[in-house]
């Protein structure tokens, strides 16, 4: 990782449907709590799903990326593990068919064109729907909900979500992160270093403070 944080800002690659990624931002949360000043999270979209996504975004599991039924079941074991070390209640049914790519476009939207306590009301609140809620947040419908509950106009959320500059700018983004050495999430980047998985928040602390 070659990227510099200021000290006020962690960068955080992670994509909605990533159950470590839900975890990894409870761990910060814990680590936020400790500090006496929060970090600022300059999110940054990462795509779990591009070589299955079909075009009208259903997922093909038929293709061969590597993930077994086996892969799932130790995914879920570690989900576990994390979900007892972080006192996180969660739905344990890995969204295997849940596309995040609306959620993640939208989110990046908000980044870049509103404020950031409205931007991280709605990345908490997707983060939320699928993994407390159950809900499906590859729905326009939903995520117009959540955005608007977050204080955005419903209108502006429907434009966002049919832009198609906006989706192949968001695509750019998943591969600029992939250049940058990003190959898992959640990965946590700080002055040059990163941290890659749900790490504890001590692990958190040591990447950003040195100690």
């Amino acid at each position: 990782m070659s990227e510099t944080q200021s000290s006020e800002r962690i960068t955080v690659y992670s994509d909605y449907v990533c159950p470590f990624c839900y975890l990894g931002r409870e761990s910060l949360r814990q680590y936020q709590d400790s500090r006496d000043t929060h970090l600022q999270i300059d999110w940054q979209p990462f795509d779990l799903r591009s070589q299955k996504r079909n075009p009208d975004g259903s997922i093909d599991h038929a293709v061969d990326d590597g993930k077994d039924e086996e892969y799932y079941e130790q995914a879920k074991q570690g989900v576990r593990r994390l979900q007892e070390r972080y006192g996180v209640e969660m739905d344990l049914d890995i969204a295997t068919d849940i596309d995040s790519l609306p959620a993640q476009v939208l989110s990046y939207y908000l980044k870049e064109h509103s404020d950031y306590e409205t931007w991280l009301t709605f990345d908490v609140a997707v983060f939320d729907a699928l993994w407390q809620e159950g809900r499906d947040i590859g729905d326009r419908d939903v995520l117009a909900e959540l955005a608007v509950e977050a204080g955005v106009d419903e209108s502006e959320v429907r434009s966002a979500l049919d832009d198609e500059t906006l989706r192949e700018t968001v695509r750019e983004q998943f591969t600029a992160a992939r250049q940058q050495g990003v190959t898992g999430v959640p990965t946590f980047a700080y002055d040059g270093y990163a941290a890659r998985g749900a790490v504890p928040p001590e692990q958190l602390e040591r990447l950003v403070e040195g100690t």
